[in-house]
């Protein structure tokens, strides 16, 4: 803009000194030179005594004199907009008063001198060809012709070379403004250069603040994600409202989000059983998310069954038909192991229960390749069509997320279950051994006692048992056992526990029962083995059992004190002849420590 604003003006002072005092400079030259000859031809006029001479120099006198007329009306032709030579000089003369009065002064004076001088030329060259002629001139009629041309030849002078003095004093004061202009010019684009540089500098500044600074924090924040090192005290700064501080802010809410799942990760490794895996997980959906119906569901194992995991609902309760809990492959989304949501296709799932308004999605959770359970969302639908709102998708995606966070811990934990259960379980008969005993009974004995019941204790042995594998080998004696575990579960409830306690010794806890109950179930058991038959190739095997009963906390308030109880009292069995219930009491123990 400065060089523009420059350059404008420049070519304006220019344009004056090219278009009008060079002009006229140049005339005015051209003008004095031919009113010095004519100067020189009237001094030669009056000492000539030829006729001839006189003739000859007042042609060529009048042709200078002619020759300054033109100059001057070319001068003001060419300052007259390019009007053609012999156009009207009012026109002329109008357009010269525009652009240049003093110009049209010099003009106007010039034009006069020109034709004065003209006029005295003539009247003085007259005057000397008569005289050479002969004819009757007074001298001093011919000096006074003389000095008036030289008069008006020298005022012609004088005016053209003040107005030329006029013309340099503009020609130097232009210069001088154009000097002052560039000189000026150069002082503004140096300020405005240093204060480009300034601005380039704090520019710069705030492109580092802004830009790099964020950026570096960024990748320091990526470097702690891939180290799992997340320091939330370490938060990109915002400091703008532009795109980066949009990428500042989500990049503080992502490492937030990746935050509370390492977090959520490392709480859940550490809680014990499933069941608080699946409520650490519904609290993420409820509590950060928003969602507020779900449902957990847990596959069992190898079984068809299939479990609410959280929230504890009942069968009335929940979205989707009960068929489902006794055969899981009618959930489609055990079945093809991939996300099913109504709002992809209304109807999608037969066992879903439709309601008015609200629509399901079911993500499945994949551990070895096999469906390990099932997340069911149900959500409300926006609009008459089955649609989902944004906000309501970006929440299912970080809920999977959650999910798939948490795979590997429930994958982990239900692996432990299993190798926990079957280090616990009698691989022949399917029952409990003594680990189980040695893990759980405090639970079991602290139920009981919250409940202010009794637990009936059954230590149940095989008669001759012994005499079965010296005879027909271990064979049939596991074939014994694995029957009489048959009849020791079907002849207890759902809720007792059967062990095998060692060899063919089983022991079995009987719940919350009332007194005499226990003797009831025992001799139940006895009588059930007595009739059982085993077959052994061509022969068929009948076998006994001998039972003692203890109760806790009614006998002693220790528990395996009671176990020694129930053994003491099988003792008595034995030692009474075998196939018997006997029913510990204290005069079989005589000792007073346990």
């Amino acid at each position: 803009m400065v060089g523009v604003v420059s350059m404008s003006a420049i070519h304006y002072y220019y344009h004056q000194v090219a278009e009008d005092a060079v002009p006229y400079r140049q005339a005015i030259f051209t003008v004095l030179s031919k009113l010095q000859i004519l100067e020189r031809d009237l001094e030669l006029v009056l000492a000539a005594e030829s006729g001839t001479v006189v003739g000859a120099t007042m042609v060529f006198s009048r042709e200078e004199a002619k020759m300054i007329s033109e100059e001057v009306a070319n001068l003001g032709l060419r300052q007259g907009e390019g009007q053609r030579f012999g156009t009207i000089v009012e026109q002329i003369l109008q357009n010269l008063a525009q652009n240049n009065p003093e110009g049209l002064q010099y003009l106007q004076r010039m034009l006069e001198f020109s034709g004065l001088i003209e006029r005295g030329l003539d009247d003085f060259f007259l005057l000397k060809r008569d005289a050479l002629q002969g004819r009757v001139v007074a001298e001093s009629e011919l000096e006074t012709a003389h000095a008036a041309v030289v008069g008006r030849i020298a005022e012609a002078v004088k005016f053209s070379e003040a107005y030329a003095a006029r013309l340099d004093q503009r020609y130097r004061d232009t210069n001088e403004r154009i000097y002052h202009i560039i000189r000026s010019s150069v002082h503004v684009i140096l300020v405005v250069l240093i204060l480009a540089l300034g601005l380039l500098f704090f520019f710069i500044r705030w492109i580092i603040v802004a830009f790099q600074q964020p950026i570096e924090e960024i990748i320091q924040q990526i470097e702690s994600l891939g180290t799992g090192d997340i320091d939330r005290a370490k938060k990109v700064t915002i400091v703008s409202r532009d795109e980066i501080g949009t990428l500042s802010r989500k990049f503080n809410e992502l490492i937030d989000s990746v935050y509370g799942m390492t977090v959520y990760k490392k709480i859940i490794e550490e809680d014990s059983t499933l069941d608080e895996v699946y409520q650490r997980l519904g609290e993420v959906f409820s509590r950060e998310l928003g969602i507020d119906e779900y449902t957990i569901y847990e596959v069992e194992g190898n079984k068809k069954e299939m479990r609410v995991g959280y929230p504890i609902l009942s069968g009335e309760e929940l979205k989707c038909q009960p068929d489902i809990l006794t055969d899981c492959t009618l959930c489609r989304a055990v079945k093809t192991g991939r996300d099913i949501s109504s709002f992809e296709y209304q109807g999608i799932c037969r066992q879903f229960v439709p309601e008015e308004g609200v629509g399901h999605v079911c993500v499945p959770m994949m551990l070895s390749g096999k469906t390990g359970g099932v997340v069911q969302f149900v959500v409300p639908m926006s609009g008459e069509r089955p649609e989902m709102d944004q906000e309501t998708a970006g929440r299912l995606f970080r809920a999977e997320t959650y999910i798939n966070q948490s795979l590997s811990v429930i994958e982990a934990k239900r692996l432990m279950n299993t190798l926990r259960d079957s280090a616990m379980v009698d691989p022949m008969t399917g029952l409990y051994n003594r680990r189980f005993l040695q893990d759980h009974g405090q639970q079991l004995l602290s139920g009981v006692q919250r409940r202010g019941k009794q637990l009936g204790l059954l230590l149940c042995d095989l008669d001759y048992f012994k005499q079965v594998n010296d005879t027909h080998g271990h064979d049939v004696g596991d074939e014994i056992l694995k029957e009489l575990a048959v009849v020791l579960k079907n002849s207890v409830r759902e809720a007792d526990v059967v062990i095998r306690f060692g060899g063919e010794e089983f022991l079995v806890l009987l719940l919350d029962v009332e007194p005499t109950a226990a003797l009831e179930v025992a001799e139940k058991i006895r009588a059930r083995v007595e009739a059982l038959q085993v077959r052994a190739g061509e022969v068929v095997l009948r076998k006994t059992i001998s039972i003692g009963v203890s109760e806790f906390p009614q006998d002693t308030e220790g528990f395996w004190q009671a176990i020694k109880y129930a053994d003491v009292a099988l003792y008595q069995a034995k030692e009474q002849g075998r196939n018997r219930v006997v029913r510990f009491t204290p005069e079989m123990w005589a000792q007073k420590e346990f």
